[in-house]
């Protein structure tokens, strides 16, 4: 199953709610909504800096993370950055395959 990292900044009301629940309380809730998208949370962490949280995941399909992060940020109390991760051996098939494409002028 494909692997994502979730970074997440919270608005004012974010770490409000934060405040109120408390920090498992928002790591439970956000393993249950990608356990109920068929997915799995492998990290949870809060952070300093322009990230306040940030979650490692496997969901079933790109169109699924989407639907995770749509479906966050529309609260408005979180803006949600989504990456991709790939494994080193997802990356060792990617280095046999080729384009032929080449750089301008050359």
């Amino acid at each position: 199953m494909p692997k994502y990292m979730f970074r997440a900044s919270l608005a004012a009301e974010g770490v409000a709610g934060v405040l109120t629940e408390g920090g498992t309380a928002r790591r439970s809730a956000v393993q249950d909504a990608i356990e109920t998208l068929g997915g799995s949370l492998e990290a949870f962490y809060f952070a300093f800096g322009d990230d306040d949280v940030v979650g490692i995941c496997e969901l079933p399909d790109d169109e699924t993370a989407a639907a995770f992060a749509m479906e966050t940020s529309a609260s408005g109390r979180v803006s949600v950055s989504t990456t991709v991760l790939l494994s080193p051996e997802a990356i060792d098939r990617a280095r046999e395959k080729r384009s032929g494409w080449r750089a301008p002028g050359a």
